[in-house]
């Protein structure tokens, strides 16, 4: 079989969810045609069932790897029954970071204090596990590094993910010792300060993700996201950044791998 042109890492999706529970094998045969050879699946999504699913889904393939924790919009719903699985789960050998966990100003689904209190434990049990944290930030970036900042996350070190913010925000973050991974939003017409943010952004700190099915990039804007489609993001990246796609696609591979500590794929 010919190997793709492009060997791509997705580094944050939702491929353990029920959104892809009719056609989850073919999914990731499309993601691997495509050149999508390393996927990092966040079991963060509601109830602590969303860890279990992104762990048991990389046991069974050796391209996927997981995180775990719980997403702001449920960090008020905790119990020390959810703690408890994260707990456990953040030793397993194929979790290779604590997230995404964070701060979501943009919808306040749980309270404030809520969210911030959650953000703080979980970087500590990443400095607890020596793994990076996977950070959700909307609308709160400044309250977010003063987190990051007082519990030590540069120790271990993380991604923003789905980065919304600034160009100087970004820049703030790069500072700090994290990485900045780009979505599909990047693509979107509207979404120039996030394409000006990918220029400030030094390439080896950059990522690319899906956080399908959510925010299909352009041109497939509207249907459910998946794997295979990371490349459009990368595309634009790349074109953002002034490199060829084939060296922003290195690069992002190289950095995730680096970040998460696993190996490179294999490209052929």
């Amino acid at each position: 079989m010919t190997a793709p042109a492009l060997v791509l890492t997705d580094s944050h999706a939702h491929v353990d969810g029920p959104e892809f529970d009719a056609d989850r094998d073919q999914v990731l045969a499309r993601a691997r045609a495509a050149g999508v050879r390393r996927i990092v699946v966040i079991g963060a999504v509601g109830e602590p069932a969303s860890a279990e699913r992104a762990v048991a889904l990389a046991e069974r393939d050796p391209d996927v790897f997981a995180t775990v924790a719980t997403h702001p919009h449920d960090a008020g719903k905790m119990t020390a029954d959810w703690w408890a699985v994260h707990e456990r789960l953040a030793t397993h050998p194929r979790v290779v970071a604590i997230g995404e966990t964070g701060l979501d100003y943009y919808y306040d689904h749980s309270a404030r204090d809520a969210q911030a209190d959650a953000f703080r434990r979980f970087v500590a049990l990443a400095r607890q596990v020596g793994k990076p944290v996977v950070c959700h930030v909307r609308d709160a970036h400044a309250e977010a590094r003063a987190i990051l900042a007082e519990e030590g996350a540069a120790e271990v070190g993380g991604v923003i993910h789905c980065f919304t913010g600034t160009p100087d925000d970004a820049a703030a973050y790069v500072a700090m010792g994290f990485h900045v991974s780009f979505s599909g939003i990047v693509t979107y017409k509207n979404a120039q300060p996030i394409r000006d943010a990918a220029r400030r952004v030094p390439l080896d700190r950059i990522l690319v993700e899906t956080d399908c099915p959510y925010l299909a990039p352009v041109p497939v804007r509207g249907r459910r996201n998946e794997p295979a489609y990371v490349v459009h993001t990368a595309a634009v990246v790349a074109r953002e950044a002034g490199i060829e796609l084939a060296a922003l696609a290195a690069a992002t591979v190289a950095n995730t791998a680096r970040i998460f500590r696993f190996p490179p794929a294999d490209p052929a």
